[in-house]
């Protein structure tokens, strides 16, 4: 059966889908992007505060479904510019044990909403 997951530590959906699905022990969540849910304003002061922003909403998420990072199985990041890997990598990585880190890959893209430069996915099971 599938369950809906939503939570207002992390931004409302601008669109016709959830922050995540629950179905069955495994949970799909829709990408996260750097908008501050408390003020709806948009992270951009760096990329390191736009991605600590991303990471804090999808923990949010995470734990609304009852998880934490050590759940996750994959990631997916979309970044705007492979030059800001390093400066991500540091973020996101402050946020797993990098023993039993997940799955990931990580996708230049052309443009993400709300022109950010930065959105992750994740798969986590419980």
């Amino acid at each position: 059966m599938k369950k809906i997951i939503f939570t207002e530590n992390s931004p409302a959906p601008i669109g016709p889908y959830n922050q995540a699905v629950l179905i069955g022990n495994t949970l799909y969540t829709s990408g996260q992007i750097g908008i501050n849910p408390k003020t709806g304003e948009l992270v951009t002061s760096s990329i390191e505060a736009e991605t600590d922003q991303v990471m804090q909403n999808m923990k949010a998420v995470l734990e609304a479904s009852g998880m934490t990072f050590e759940n996750v199985v994959k990631s997916s990041i979309f970044i705007i510019n492979m030059d800001d890997f390093g400066k991500i990598n540091t973020v996101y990585g402050s946020y797993f044990n990098e023993k039993t880190a997940p799955a990931r890959e990580t996708v230049q893209v052309a443009c993400l909403p709300k022109n950010l430069n930065i959105e992750i996915s994740m798969i986590a099971v419980l």
